[in-house]
């Protein structure tokens, strides 16, 4: 076992901590060719299923493919990184519901959180025990079988127009969903595209064929929604509105939502707040 990312445990540890596999598929996304190989070790040594993938973009592609029953997911790794690979695999339908587990040494609070806030169910940083990470991966493949029991969901329908319309859908759904989570960032196309696993010019087009505008013009629709919702429902200043939904300062939000909303954001809030109540 590799010493620099599998903590010394007794084999009987590894064995008495888990349950039956049940020949479950385990993808595992890592670009050390030696810790796949570890994993492959274990894993197979419990009488799982493994695929290996040596980045990001061939991991994503590998569980649209096969369908895994789970991931275990690096954070760092040239190319599309763990972070934008887990955008791409729960904005997909078809892989939405697979548990991916981060596996790796980026292990700061601000990296935990972000990798539960995209969807990931554990997060296990390296070294780790061979035991505890049979044990972990066997608690979520019990819960996502019940999940999906209750669920009972069919088989994801292939979408119309094609792999090339469905990958630029989920590639925009990702990067909505990036967007609609963290208004208040300084936006740079670039680095959006970077989150999702992409480019620039492949992002915009994706955008503007799954949303007809812009990806700055969504940006700025969503920025002053959002800062309509915090005028009608919140006692916040209006500073306060514009800096939460990522306006440099409070006389840039009010001239953006005058010209989408007709008034200034303090009309705004006094029109919506002398509405009388709905009638019972």
């Amino acid at each position: 076992m590799c010493s620099s990312c599998v903590r010394n445990c007794d084999y009987n540890e590894v064995v008495n901590s888990t349950i039956s596999s049940g020949g479950a598929k385990i993808l595992v996304v890592d670009d050390s060719t030696f810790e796949q190989f570890t994993l492959r070790d274990i894993l197979t040594s419990q009488g799982y299923r493994v695929g290996s993938a040596s980045d990001g973009r061939q991991g994503y592609e590998m569980a649209t493919l096969t369908q895994p029953d789970l991931i275990l997911l690096d954070i760092l790794m040239d190319g599309m990184d763990g972070f934008a690979t887990c955008r791409l695999l729960k904005a997909n339908p078809a892989t939405a519901s697979i548990p991916v587990l981060f596996l790796t040494g980026a292990d700061s609070e601000r990296e935990r959180i972000e990798g539960l806030t995209l969807g990931a169910v554990d997060f296990i940083g390296k070294p780790f025990s061979a035991g505890e990470l049979l044990a972990r991966i066997g608690i979520h493949l019990r819960l996502s079988n019940v999940q999906s029991a209750a669920n009972d969901p069919a088989t994801p329908e292939s979408a119309e127009g094609g792999s090339e319309t469905r990958a630029e859908e989920v590639l925009a759904a990702a990067a909505q969903h990036y967007i609609d989570n963290n208004l208040a960032e300084p936006f740079n196309l670039d680095d959006l595209a970077r989150r999702v696993g992409s480019y620039r010019e492949k992002l915009s087009k994706a955008f503007a064929a799954r949303h007809g505008m812009t990806v700055f013009a969504y940006i700025r629709d969503q920025r002053i929604a959002r800062g309509a919702a915090m005028l009608r429902d919140t006692d916040a200043g209006i500073a306060e509105i514009a800096a939460a939904v990522g306006f440099s300062n409070a006389g840039n939000f009010a001239t953006a939502f005058r010209e989408k909303m007709g008034v200034t954001p303090g009309a705004y809030r006094k029109g919506e707040r002398s509405e009388p109540p709905p009638e019972r």
